[in-house]
């Protein structure tokens, strides 16, 4: 092999999307083993902006779709997730996460329960999104403690767009009237641009928005047609980073992972009465008695929202300090939120220094600066619920 031949070890993976991407002028940078656009000629900005405002499209087809086919999906799923999926009505989605034996999160995902029309089209009883850099291990994960009560069948066969924004269903409603009856976190099957696709009402910016699965080969063809609607622009990865900042959502392996409890995550919520302990199916999935612990007597540490006090950008891995040079934590995630118009971060704190309004410092460039904890999400969360 010559010194400049690909090196099949290193090269990255190509989403169905990647030639449009670099038609419409995108900057690509490797992502989770795939070349991925991290924006567009117009900048992280204007995308940010433009979400919050109209409507952007996100291709994000390296996030692992897999489906659950069987009687016993749903309750053998329950064995590696706190959520309760047995009780998931047909046209329903949760969001939930793995969990492993000390309570730890390996992924956070999204179940889907398609509807019975759905299943027979070839959804299976279930369908999960993972994340990307965790898929291979989520898939083994599957496939070794549930394997023998379903089946467990990876998509790669299939891509994944998010339009998201207070117009996308303007947009996408063009295509298919019917995503207009869905509601923040139900789906369906809907055909858009000739493609039988899965639609769900979800999506990880804060606003309202829909995350479509689209077989690979008609995916091009989709993301032209939403492109040419008005309301409609193109984002990357850096926008799609910003926007879920500003919603206070966790990124997995920035501000959760195997070290990090749902609870000291503020991640309770996803964990339903009938799983806890004293519920009807309490347990029963790894690291139920640590949750359950923390659960009742609450965590040593939680996530917190931090709200710059000088227009100081505080990033990823900055230590934080109380006013007495103690060290109480790092930063996982942080930026100058373009809606909010100020520095945001998030970090894990003790739980006496995890109070609104405390303040605490980050060290940037060796100086300290000042910062507030913060309720979140910092920007309001505008999904299209139920009325």
């Amino acid at each position: 092999m010559s010194d400049n031949a690909p090196n099949p070890a290193t090269e990255l993976l190509h989403t169905p999307l990647h030639a449009l991407h670099l038609k419409l002028g995108a900057k690509m940078v490797p992502f989770a083993g795939y070349a991925m656009p991290v924006n567009y000629p117009n900048g992280v900005i204007a995308e940010h902006r433009h979400c919050r405002a109209s409507a952007a499209l996100f291709d994000v087809s390296h996030m692992g779709q897999l489906r659950l086919a069987g009687a016993d999906a749903a309750a053998a799923l329950e064995t590696l997730v706190p959520a309760d999926i047995v009780d998931l009505a047909p046209g329903q989605q949760r969001y939930t996460f793995f969990t492993n034996a000390s309570g730890g999160l390996l992924d956070d995902l999204m179940v889907a329960r398609p509807a019975a029309a759905d299943v027979a089209q070839g959804f299976g009883d279930l369908l999960l999104v993972v994340n990307a850099a965790c898929k291979a291990a989520d898939t083994r994960h599957l496939l070794t403690h549930i394997g023998h009560r379903c089946r467990v069948v990876p998509m790669p066969e299939r891509a994944l767009l998010a339009l998201q924004g207070p117009k996308a269903v303007t947009a996408l409603a063009r295509l298919n009237a019917g995503v207009g009856r869905l509601v923040f976190m139900s789906g369906g099957v809907f055909e858009l641009a000739g493609a039988t696709c899965f639609v769900t009402r979800s999506g990880y910016t804060g606003e309202d928005g829909f995350e479509i699965s689209v077989p690979a080969e008609g995916a091009v063809a989709l993301a032209e047609a939403l492109l040419g609607e008005p309301e409609v622009a193109p984002a990357g990865l850096g926008a799609r980073d910003t926007l879920r900042l500003e919603a206070g959502l966790c990124l997995y392996g920035h501000d959760i992972d195997e070290k990090t409890t749902p609870i000291e995550a503020g991640l309770a919520w996803a964990i339903q009465k009938v799983r806890r302990a004293g519920g009807a199916r309490a347990g029963g999935y790894p690291g139920a008695a640590a949750i359950d612990k923390q659960l009742a007597g609450g965590p040593p540490s939680k996530r917190v929202g931090l709200v710059g006090l000088e227009r100081v950008p505080v990033r990823e891995g900055a230590p934080i300090f109380d006013g007495h040079d103690r060290r109480l934590g790092t930063v996982t995630s942080g930026t100058l939120a373009p809606t909010v118009n100020q520095p945001i971060a998030m970090a894990y704190l003790t739980q006496n220094h995890a109070l609104a309004h405390h303040e605490v410092y980050a060290e940037v460039r060796g100086k300290r600066v000042p910062m507030r904890v913060t309720a979140m999400p910092f920007t309001p969360h505008r999904y299209h619920r139920a009325p």
